[in-house]
């Protein structure tokens, strides 16, 4: 890639970096907002104001990013979405994609807001006014500042949905199981793949041919190349 379109996306993140600042301002310390530069996954996060999420500047993406990034120029807007971190907060969030004069997805500006309180009070006068439907159970998204912690909470969340171990599981579930991690942008990242292998037990030379296996599938099945 030029040096051109890298001047043009480092000047569009020198201008959103104080609007990350003012939307935090605004809304207080129930916010936090976040600044990706998807160039780098491992290090996306270019700048940050607030803690709901407890990101800090060098640290990598989300879940969430790693999802936008398997898209690529197809990935859209994500907005008003609810979720909970791992520590049971519940954070209502809006991931906007950035893009370039050519219309390339480069980076995102991500607001999180914590409505655990407004959770509980809404629960609160739900049960005063005599409406007892349980909420729904909310996703769980990783949020943390290294790479590996999310990729490794995205192999425990698929693997979890499976019938058991690695070893227990037949071809169709591997393939799955690696079909879905592709899909959630997993495999864009940087050595993923090795790290992925780890945390099955099975070598990388396996990991990579399931990998391919499950994108020819995945190929096939919607009509692309096989």
């Amino acid at each position: 890639m030029g040096s051109e379109p890298n001047a043009e996306r480092d000047a569009i993140l020198a201008a959103l970096t104080p609007v990350v600042e003012g939307i935090a301002a605004t809304f207080g310390p129930v916010c936090d907002v976040v600044l990706h530069d998807y160039r780098s996954p491992e290090k996306s996060v270019v700048a940050v104001a607030g803690s709901v999420t407890g990101r800090t500047v060098g640290g990598a993406m989300s879940e969430i990013g790693m999802r936008v990034l398997a898209r690529g120029d197809e990935a859209a807007d994500e907005l008003n979405y609810v979720t909970r971190t791992r520590n049971g907060t519940q954070v209502k969030s809006s991931t906007m994609v950035l893009r370039d004069s050519t219309g390339a997805v480069f980076g995102a500006l991500c607001v999180n807001v914590d409505i655990s309180a407004v959770t509980q009070a809404h629960g609160l006068l739900g049960a005063l006014a005599g409406l007892g439907a349980a909420p729904a159970e909310l996703p769980t998204t990783t949020f943390a500042n290294d790479i590996d912690s999310v990729v490794d909470a995205l192999v425990d969340a698929h693997q979890s949905k499976q019938r058991g171990s690695w070893a227990e599981l037949d071809r169709a579930e591997r393939l799955e199981l690696f079909g879905g991690l592709d899909t959630r942008g997993v495999f864009a990242v940087r050595g993923a793949v090795e790290q992925v292998a780890a945390r099955l037990g099975i070598s990388r030379a396996s990991a990579y041919n399931y990998l391919s296996q499950a994108r020819a599938a995945h190929d096939t099945s919607t009509g692309g190349p096989a």
